[in-house]
């Protein structure tokens, strides 16, 4: 379907929707969702999560109304299939979204065919938006208001400087910030500040009918630019540590901002927050080579060892989900979706996922995990792509990068496999010890990758 009639289509059912929506009271009303995604945030970078010297007061706060996880997964260690993951609740790689996109203008990403979580509310009579970061597509099809979202405005690229909008890294410099597929300017202003302001501007304008919000943070990825209350708060840590925690603390303000907004609104109680990091820390140049903690966990951005993919996550609707309890089952970033269509009782049509529906472990913490077997793939090096698989808590990795550095890694560890049950740090290979092991999980995954629909 062309990028024209998709945005035919959903204008002409969303006037029919909104009708009907117009006579619905306020207790028939499907509650509000708010997706908020992190970028580049440490497995342990929130104070709930660990983190001794950092102040995190909102997210804390949204952890104590909620329930937050332990065993979270992202379903990549970069940005855009992970991102991908959040939005259409599938693997990336069935989201046609192996690895990450480009961000030069006039180039595709994940494809416009593939459904995501704006559509699927949009078909539900929700008005759905979208503020900040993008990175999956940055053509007219497969930006947001070609794939679902009736607003956005962000970035389409992978990152910009947060004063002057424009995307540095790969030259020739270009500007990068758009409102509903068309180039804007605000040089000067501090984008953090604009991405909560434009969220805020949504709930207002859409807060008499059920909204569905995807904020896709660019914070804290470098360019590490905090605002200067925080760079002075943390002037006492050494760097890189003082740079990362400045924006981590920039990040969890303006994420208060828009949640205390919802509160004076009277909307808090009728709104599903979710909050969850796209993957680990960065160790890379830009990003002063760290700053970011995985805690006890091995690995970082770019690593399927548990620091590039165990992420901090929250999930709060205030008397409708329990508050201030904690979920140890494992859990990913493909699981939203289905979890939100189940919670706020939508349609699917006949779409499937490869998420779960998370609302049994969330309501109970005795309920098992519903995944029996998960899997990642990521890039291509030396040799070859770097994948893992689960089952329980034997994971496997193969080829395996640890962009933390912790530890050396060999030949021999081709193959590396832990048992997470047993320990959690991923510093001894046990897969000479456990070859049957072994050899069931990479039979598992290559059976996975066969028949993954990569597009």
């Amino acid at each position: 379907m062309s990028y024209c009639l998709r945005i035919c289509c959903l204008i002409v059912y969303a006037c029919s929707i909104a009708s009907t929506c117009s006579n619905v009271s306020a207790e028939e009303r499907r509650p509000n969702v708010i997706m908020i995604l992190a970028d580049d945030l440490g497995s342990v970078d929130l104070n709930c999560c660990g983190a001794s010297d950092l102040t995190t007061p909102e997210l804390d706060a949204l952890a104590a109304t909620g329930v937050r996880f332990t065993q979270f997964y992202a379903a990549a260690p970069v940005c855009s299939p992970s991102r991908a993951a959040f939005i259409t609740g599938l693997y990336p790689q069935r989201a046609g979204v192996p690895g990450n996109v480009s961000s030069s203008s006039g180039i595709g990403g994940m494809p416009a065919a593939t459904a995501t979580v704006g559509e699927v509310f949009t078909e539900n009579g929700y008005v759905s938006g979208h503020v900040g970061k993008w990175h999956l597509g940055y053509t007219p099809d497969t930006m947001p208001n070609g794939q679902g979202f009736s607003e956005s405005f962000g970035h389409m690229g992978g990152c910009i400087d947060n004063y002057s909008h424009f995307f540095y890294w790969n030259g020739p410099n270009r500007h990068d910030l758009w409102r509903n597929g068309t180039e804007v300017f605000h040089d000067g202003e501090y984008f953090p500040d604009m991405m909560a302001a434009d969220a805020i501007r949504f709930i207002d304008q859409h807060k008499e009918r059920p909204f569905m919000l995807y904020w896709a943070l660019n914070t804290p990825h470098y360019p590490l630019q905090a605002s200067d209350k925080w760079r002075k708060h943390y002037a006492h840590l050494d760097a890189p540590r003082r740079m990362y925690a400045a924006f981590v603390s920039t990040t969890d303000e303006i994420v208060g901002r828009v949640l205390s907004h919802l509160k004076t609104l009277g909307l808090r109680e009728d709104t599903i927050v979710i909050f969850q990091s796209d993957h680990g820390h960065s160790t890379e140049e830009r990003t002063f080579g760290g700053g970011g903690s995985a805690g006890p966990y091995r690995g970082a951005k770019f690593s399927l060892f548990e620091g590039g993919i165990r992420v901090p996550a929250i999930v709060s609707w205030p008397g409708k989900f329990p508050a201030a309890e904690v979920r140890h089952q494992m859990a990913t970033g493909c699981d939203w979706l289905p979890t939100l269509i189940s919670a706020c009782g939508l349609d699917a049509g006949e779409r499937t996922f490869d998420g779960k529906d998370l609302t049994g472990i969330i309501r109970d913490g005795s309920a098992s995990t519903p995944h029996d077997v998960f899997h990642w793939q990521s890039g291509k090096g030396k040799r070859g792509a770097q994948w893992a698989v689960r089952k329980g808590d034997w994971k496997l990795i193969g080829n395996p990068n640890d962009t933390s550095n912790m530890a050396p890694l060999t030949d021999d560890d081709s193959r590396f496999l832990v048992n997470l049950g047993d320990s959690i740090h991923e510093l001894e290979n046990l897969a000479s010890q456990y070859p049957e092991v072994v050899k069931e999980l990479e039979a598992l995954h290559n059976t996975w990758e066969a028949n993954v629909d990569k597009r």
